[in-house]
């Protein structure tokens, strides 16, 4: 499974990274501080929920702008680890200075989850890309399913620390202004404690190419800029990062607004819906960790078509739920097929990428997700709006996504991306060669 040069300590650290830094996303962004943001922060204003995904849709802007040049620097200059340890204190940093969210401070508290929010996905990107680096071409599924699927236990370990923490807090009458900030140190905390393996084990293999060490940040716009010029040169890996923008959207719609559908078009409360999103990750974590072996042997493509597959059935199971049963079973399905597939998405782009540009394409993989983010979550808003509320209509509008993700990953092959990664590969090489001996 690993490299020959690669212990599976140093996997272990890789792996850690993914459940350091999931408790931002599962407290901040999925189960509990969005809902402190809009009722208390912005006092529920009928702008709270505009103003909240205004935010993260602004960061995830930054991120599709920032992340390829992001990553052809780290290429040229063998620094994903050093810009990993930028990106993690940041958003470590502005993850603890939620702290001070109170109302009358919603500047504030934007500036802070817009930036926190960027580092985060920059970093998600720049752990992405060690990946070729530590495991085998024929094991990337198992290797990226291990790490998703700790991340989901990452995420839930958090969120089960900052929820005890609140019920204790409710048990002596605190309000939410008084132990939501608190529950921010808290997940902070973690992601840096439990980062730190990745830090002292992980190994930066990388070397940078001759005479780039001094190489300008424009030297990285450049070589970006090459790249998205020659991207028709990998057929396979532009078309699998169209199909990834198209399925990824569904994905995020489904991630960031579960819980409202559930309370609105399910009647869940508080407590159902919590306890929703620990049952869903559960299944996540399962569904990573279990299929990373099939995706292996079964191949890429086909394995991230039947979790395509498994989406659709979850979405039309879930809209045609009038009872809690058929939602629950939909929600699990989803659970099952939201961590294989990101898994899978993870693995295919590092078979797909030239290894010396494992940043960069990285980069890119980072910037179709991220548009994702935006689109789907809009595409859903949208239809919810034009229905006058419709959130079932809203919900089966988002599944087109699936669809047509289905339809273009009909022309990946990754077997052909492969090779056509590795003949760019030495092309670069015999280029760099002839650089040095002239």
């Amino acid at each position: 499974m690993l490299r020959a040069d690669v212990r599976p300590r140093e996997l272990w650290a890789w792996a850690m990274y993914d459940f350091a830094n999931s408790g931002y996303t599962t407290v901040v962004i999925t189960a509990l501080f969005n809902a402190y943001f809009v009722a208390e922060v912005a006092a529920n204003a009928p702008w709270a929920t505009f103003a909240w995904t205004l935010a993260l849709s602004v960061s995830y802007g930054l991120v599709v702008a920032s992340a390829p040049v992001i990553g052809a620097f780290a290429d040229l200059h063998a620094a994903k680890k050093k810009l990993l340890a930028v990106t993690t204190t940041g958003c470590i940093l502005f993850t603890a200075l939620l702290y001070f969210a109170q109302p009358g401070k919603l500047p504030l508290v934007i500036v802070c989850v817009v930036a926190s929010n960027f580092f985060f996905a920059s970093g998600e990107n720049l752990i992405a890309a060690f990946l070729p680096e530590l495991a085998r071409p024929r094991a990337l599924g198992r290797a990226s399913g291990w790490g998703w699927s700790l991340g989901y236990i990452g995420g839930l370990t958090t969120l089960a620390i900052c929820l005890a923490y609140v019920t204790w807090a409710q048990s002596r009458e605190m309000t939410a202004r008084e132990f939501v900030p608190v529950t921010m140190l808290i997940t902070a905390g973690i992601f840096a404690l439990a980062s730190m393996p990745t830090f002292l084990f992980l190994r930066e293999r990388a070397l940078p190419p001759p005479a780039s060490n001094n190489a300008p940040i424009h030297s990285a716009w450049k070589r970006v800029r090459q790249t998205l010029c020659h991207l028709e040169a990998f057929p396979d890996l532009r078309r699998f990062l169209v199909c990834c923008l198209c399925y990824q959207a569904g994905v995020h719609a489904v991630i960031t607004l579960a819980a409202i559908y559930a309370t609105h078009a399910m009647g869940f409360a508080i407590r159902q819906t919590l306890a929703l999103i620990i049952v869903v990750n559960i299944s996540a974590a399962a569904g990573a960790f279990l299929f990373g072996p099939w995706q292996d042997r079964l191949g890429h493509v086909r394995a991230i078509a039947l979790t395509l597959c498994g989406w659709l059935i979850a979405v039309v199971l879930a809209w045609m739920a009038h009872g809690q049963l058929l939602f629950w079973l939909a929600a699990n399905i989803a659970g099952l097929c939201m961590g294989a597939s990101q898994s899978a998405s993870r693995a295919i782009v590092g078979l797909l990428a030239p290894p010396s540009r494992n940043g960069e394409f990285f980069g890119l993989w980072g910037l179709a997700t991220k548009l994702a983010a935006i689109f789907g979550p809009l595409t859903y808003g949208t239809a919810s709006w034009v229905s006058s509320g419709d959130h079932r209509l809203a919900l089966l509008t988002t599944g087109l996504y699936f669809v047509i993700g289905l339809i273009l990953l009909k022309g990946v092959n990754a077997g052909r991306g492969r090779r056509t990664a590795l003949r760019a590969e030495n092309r670069l090489r015999q280029k760099t060669l002839a650089k040095v001996a002239s």
